[in-house]
């Protein structure tokens, strides 16, 4: 007879905006005894975009490992937040600055009363224009709903994505991914996802409102990725000339079911160069259920 593993996740929406919307992430404590295996079969059922699991580490404070339903994934923001945000509920972070030992490298971690902050690297940047008709032709817009004088681009903070600037807030909702092609992108230039994005918004406290798509993970759209609101920040301040140190991601609001989202990202600038950057938001507790796994 089989014998079945019953497994705690958590529920957690990460940069909630106000106490609303958000992005769901699930978190999974005490996971040293889990394979990847099971790791994978676990985000698999708890069927969002990612599942943090949390174990103890010799390097850092915690090691996290991050899935997403089909495959492993080296970082993530919003399931960081979560799990960042729920360590300090449970009293399990004694520190205001505390880190993450990951798959590819260490990350600090920084609490501000109930945010949670994630570090990311400085931006590197990759010229895509090349593929400029395939992009477009893969969001179902054209190069007349391009903002002005801003190019599509490809910026790295840790993981990859390609920034594509529109005209309104109008053409951003008004996309239709095609998941064929993007995927197809995807896998060409090793992307988590494609970023569209707009600063021409209504509410002037915030710098751009987003949508993300990342098919190639099972992403079909996300409400809120701390990891594609860096580099949106770093090529604000570095191709828009918008010379600020914080900015205000939304993110959420044109989804099928709108969720939306507040990503905070601050940037760690000196003499005019992004040197690195926090990202991250608010995190609150939703539910918890039990997995059965072999």
């Amino acid at each position: 007879m089989e014998v079945k593993n019953k497994i705690q996740v958590q529920i957690l929406n990460a940069f909630v905006d106000n106490d609303k919307g958000g992005n769901p992430a699930g978190v999974v404590l005490n996971a040293d005894n889990l394979t990847d295996k099971q790791m994978l079969e676990i985000a698999g059922k708890v069927g969002l975009s990612e599942t943090a699991f949390v174990s103890k580490s010799n390097q850092a404070d915690f090691k996290l490992d991050f899935f997403t339903p089909n495959r492993r994934i080296a970082h993530c923001g919003h399931a960081t937040v979560a799990t960042f945000s729920y360590l300090k509920q449970l009293g399990l972070v004694k520190n205001d600055n505390t880190s993450k030992e990951t798959v590819d490298g260490n990350r600090d971690i920084k609490l501000i009363g109930d945010l949670a902050f994630m570090e990311q690297l400085e931006p590197k940047y990759v010229d895509v224009s090349h593929r400029k008709n395939e992009i477009l032709k893969s969001l179902n817009i054209e190069e007349k709903d391009l903002l002005p004088n801003a190019e599509i681009q490809l910026v790295n903070t840790g993981n990859s994505f390609i920034l594509i600037p529109v005209k309104s807030t109008e053409i951003l909702e008004n996309i239709i991914p095609n998941n064929e092609m993007i995927i197809e992108l995807s896998d060409e230039f090793d992307l988590i996802g494609f970023y569209p994005f707009t600063t021409n918004i209504q509410n002037k406290n915030r710098d751009a409102s987003t949508r993300m798509f990342g098919p190639r993970y099972e992403i079909w759209e996300e409400a809120g990725t701390g990891m594609a609101a860096g580099p949106l920040a770093c090529y604000l301040h570095d191709k828009m000339n918008i010379k600020k140190e914080r900015f205000l991601i939304q993110q959420g609001e044109f989804m099928k079911e709108p969720s939306p989202s507040l990503i905070i990202v601050d940037l760690k600038i000196k003499n005019n160069k992004i040197l690195g950057l926090m990202a991250g938001g608010k995190g609150t507790v939703q539910k918890q259920f039990n997995i059965e796994i072999s």
